[in-house]
């Protein structure tokens, strides 16, 4: 094994370590890792944004000639003096370092805000709210092009476990009766739900832990072999 995979391996096998001491308690090697990673990824999201977004999205646009030792497509384009605008706003939002000046950083922020709340909020009604109601309306029945017992026994759950969960969820009348059966049943298929999801995040949290757990197995059968 060469020293550039070696050194790289014994790095990651002692952070992996330092992360999985907060197993046992709170520790400085655990705080060390965790400041490291905070930092070094900060550092590679900003690099990585001024040379993605930055670079091709504002000054490559703003003036061609500037970026053409990176860019030189860009170098052909006309220049966008447009761009003055955004340019304008990232300067205000900077402002936010200087005491004096940080209120003038308000007008930037509450544009970015503003803009990524009305652009999300139409996202989220078609992914999370039309998406959904479109899922929920569905025959009961499925009979094309041949009848589905499947299909029809999930259309059924689908329909009766969103209705029980909007009833559970409404509070104007008192839960009792056939009234509190049915939102007893939604308050089912809410844990079912919230269970599911749970649990999928523990599957997915499961998973990068077994891929450290590889990693530390190949560190052990090969990185304590220093390259000759």
């Amino acid at each position: 094994m060469t020293l550039g995979p070696w050194l790289e391996m014994w790095i990651g096998a002692l952070l992996t370590l330092m992360i999985l001491s907060f197993l046992f308690r709170d520790n400085p090697f655990y705080r060390f890792a965790e400041h490291l990673f905070v930092g070094v990824s900060a550092a590679y999201w900003m690099v990585e944004a001024f040379w993605t977004t930055l670079i091709p999205n504002l000054f490559g646009k703003l003036y061609p000639p500037l970026v053409a030792f990176a860019l030189p497509a860009l170098a052909k384009n006309p220049p966008q003096v447009s761009r003055i605008i955004p340019l304008l706003f990232g300067i205000l939002l900077l402002l936010r370092l200087v005491p004096r000046l940080a209120h003038w950083s308000r007008m930037a922020m509450a544009l970015a805000i503003g803009f990524a709340a009305g652009t999300n909020l139409v996202r989220y009604l078609e992914s999370d709210f039309t998406s959904q109601i479109g899922q929920s309306i569905r025959p009961l029945v499925v009979s094309e092009p041949a009848f589905s017992l499947g299909g029809t026994v999930s259309a059924l759950v689908v329909v009766l476990g969103t209705l029980s969960g909007l009833v559970y969820f409404f509070f104007s009348k008192e839960h009792k009766g056939v009234f509190g059966k049915v939102s007893r049943v939604g308050i089912y298929v809410l844990m079912i739900s919230f269970g599911a999801a749970f649990g999928y995040t523990v599957m997915a949290r499961i998973s990068l832990l077994t891929g450290r757990m590889e990693f530390l197995r190949r560190w052990i059968t090969q990185g304590f072999i220093f390259p000759g």
